[in-house]
């Protein structure tokens, strides 16, 4: 049943809207072989130097024919990507290193390696993301404040737990583990757990010095948590949970107090209009 709460249709239309925006600036494909694994702005790439491979080959090939504008990657994927990664971290143009791999694959779903996290929204890899919307008995909605010190989005409020899916991880994996960290609550604690749906994200990034480039698909789900349970941060990335009430939601995603991919999960699950 939907959820009667006052609803600025105008909000509502430029969240929805956001959610998919053409980059900031043209882009060219990122290559690895004959398949395409990312994108990047078309001098990006200039900006830094790469040792050349052991056989003396260069690592990245600037391709300016018509039909293969763009850069191809030589080499072992992994290998070269996480090299890749490295330079551009130590050049200022990635996002906050975190030892952590994310898988890549091509424009067809085939896995072709893996790289640093940092790099993705520069080269504009694909990205996987899970949520967990969890809902008191009563209705109401459990959510998290971000911590101040986050890279992204410090001090907004999000669903009850969100987190990338690493290359190590499955779905299952990354959710049973960010449900821990974020919230100190175990799966098999809650109730009526079940698959939401996918929300399809592409906009420009402020990584890369402002030539990044998000593109991420995340899979959410909802969950009732029980009476009694009371989500407890264990890695230090949330300021504090609370529950709200679907108006005190939908004011608090009006003024702009939740992320944005935050707010338009939330709108799906309260069916607003």
């Amino acid at each position: 049943m939907a959820t009667q709460v006052a609803v600025d249709p105008g909000w509502l239309g430029a969240l929805r809207a956001g959610a998919i925006q053409p980059p900031l600036r043209p882009r060219v494909p990122l290559w690895a072989g004959e398949s395409v694994i990312g994108s990047v702005e078309p001098d990006f790439l200039h900006k830094i130097a790469l040792q050349p491979l052991s056989e003396g080959r260069h690592q990245l090939l600037k391709e300016e024919h018509p039909e293969r504008l763009g850069w191809r990657l030589m080499g072992d994927v992994t290998i070269s990507l996480n090299q890749l990664a490295k330079v551009l971290h130590e050049a200022g143009l990635a996002g906050a290193w975190r030892d952590e791999q994310l898988a890549v694959h091509d424009q067809f779903g085939h896995l072709k390696g893996t790289v640093e996290r940092a790099a993705v929204r520069p080269l504009g890899i694909t990205t996987q993301a899970v949520h967990l919307v969890g809902q008191a008995p009563d209705g109401r909605f459990w959510v998290q404040q971000r911590s101040f010190g986050k890279s992204n989005d410090p001090g907004l409020w999000d669903t009850l737990v969100g987190g990338m899916v690493s290359a190590a991880d499955t779905l299952d994996t990354a959710l049973l583990r960010e449900t821990w960290e974020e919230a100190g609550l175990r799966i098999a604690d809650l109730q009526q757990l079940r698959y939401g749906g996918r929300l399809t994200t592409r906009r420009p990034a402020t990584d890369g010095a402002g030539a990044g480039y998000v593109i991420e698909d995340i899979e959410w789900y909802g969950c009732t948590v029980p009476e009694g349970l009371v989500p407890d941060n264990q890695d230090g990335e949330v300021e504090q949970f609370r529950l709200m009430d679907a108006q005190q939601l939908l004011d608090a995603m009006q003024q702009g107090h939740f992320t944005a991919d935050a707010a338009l999960i939330l709108a799906d699950v309260m069916k607003l209009a």
